[in-house]
């Protein structure tokens, strides 16, 4: 018979907020590609164990588009669990963007689904790949 696991997360989101949502049209839709930027920034409260991880994603389709979303998540900890801070930095960079993505993805699609604008759903992103560049 097999045993029972606990297989929830240490790592919850409490919170995420858009902080910013913006397009802004240069002219009629084009053929060119769109291109976007990401940034990643992530801090901890100094006095909660509350972590924000701030994602800013830009795109611009040259000579029809800019956009920029900007996005909060708040994540804790299972206080039950004692962990020590190399362990937690390393769950939030690995996790709490992956976690955020669809969340940002779903918003760059509901923004560029309007008359004239081709929808972009933007590719899967290598959350590894991303937080090196930083």
């Amino acid at each position: 018979m097999e045993k029972e696991k606990d297989i929830r997360s240490i790592l919850t989101l409490e919170k995420l907020l858009f902080d910013k949502i913006e397009f802004q049209r240069k002219g009629f839709k084009g053929n060119q590609d769109v291109t976007f930027k990401i940034g990643v920034t992530i801090d901890k409260k100094s006095d909660e164990n509350v972590y924000r991880v701030h994602l800013v994603l830009k795109g611009d389709k040259e000579q029809e588009y800019t956009m920029e979303i900007a996005a909060t998540g708040y994540f804790s900890f299972d206080s039950s669990e004692a962990l020590p801070e190399e362990r937690k930095s390393t769950l939030i960079n690995k996790n709490a963007v992956a976690i955020m993505m669809p969340y940002l993805r779903s918003e760059v699609s509901l923004l560029t689904a309007q008359p004239e604008v081709d929808c972009v759903v933007l590719p899967p992103f290598n959350v590894g790949k991303l937080l090196e560049q930083d």
